[in-house]
């Protein structure tokens, strides 16, 4: 049984092909039903340009802590990559809990990566983010990668954990309103932006900006048409029921609650950049 997620990268990305005929497929049908002809193929990729597929190596950031949304929504954008390779990799092979408990399986650990990644990606998160920024193996990891990376990453505070390997001095950059004013002690030039491209650094904002970013490295990546295309596939049009996203939008009391949630976080970072390589 295919389920629909899997259904729709299976279309996205070419692969599902003519279904076999099942025991049950034989069996007579109630009286007044209309059999499908299970030898037409549920779809035709005949229409897909030959230029859509591509051998893309890319490696995104697992840690402890981590916002989840901010690695599965790109993950989904990535893992439409016709041709790619895509592995989340983590300091162990044990399983990563999220900061609202999802657990997600690393594919490999950091000396398993491909050493020259066509695109590295960085997640963020809150208390999780701050703690991975303390992290030596996994500052030196992103260091290393980000290097000699084709495109250098990230959603959300990940941005700070690129920072703190020395990878935004100089560049402009994006991040979730909470760390927007933290992120010039990394060297980075705040800009308030769903995404932000500064040459070959790719930062999107807070949490939901994941599938903004995302669909922003498939046109990079691909071309317009096949991030149209997986945007389709994804009936990404939003419509939110609700108008306070951002802190020019939301309404004052909410901003001020919100605002108010997290003291310390500047301060942290600061005490963290003070650290950096």
């Amino acid at each position: 049984m295919i389920d629909r997620r899997t259904f729709t990268l299976l279309m996205a990305a070419g692969s599902l092909g003519v279904l076999p005929r099942t025991a049950g497929a034989q069996q007579a049908l109630p009286e007044g039903s209309v059999r499908a002809d299970l030898d037409v193929p549920i779809h035709d990729m005949s229409g897909w340009p030959a230029d859509w597929t591509g051998d893309e190596q890319v490696v995104m950031l697992a840690y402890p802590g981590m916002t989840a949304i901010d690695l599965v929504a790109p993950q989904y954008m990535f893992g439409s990559l016709w041709g790619a390779t895509v592995k989340v990799a983590a300091k162990t092979l044990d399983p990563v809990v999220s900061d609202t408990r999802l657990t997600i399986l690393p594919d490999i650990t950091f000396d398993q990566a491909h050493e020259v990644p066509d695109i590295l990606f960085v997640p963020g998160g809150i208390s999780g983010t701050l703690n991975a920024m303390e992290d030596r193996d996994t500052v030196d990891f992103i260091a290393s990668r980000g290097e000699t990376a084709r495109y250098v990453t990230s959603v959300c505070t990940g941005a700070l954990i690129l920072g703190q390997a020395g990878l935004l001095d100089g560049y402009r950059a994006t991040t979730h309103w909470l760390a927007m004013s933290s992120l010039d002690a990394f060297g980075a030039e705040p800009v308030n932006a769903r995404v932000v491209r500064d040459r070959n650094r790719f930062t999107g904002g807070g949490v939901t900006a994941g599938l903004d970013f995302g669909l922003t490295m498939l046109e990079e990546l691909r071309g317009r048409e096949y991030a149209q295309s997986i945007q389709l596939f994804a009936e990404y049009a939003p419509e939110p029921p609700l108008q306070a996203g951002t802190l020019e939008t939301a309404p004052e009391r909410v901003r001020q609650i919100a605002v108010e949630m997290f003291p310390g976080f500047e301060t942290h970072a600061r005490a963290i950049a003070a650290t950096r390589r």
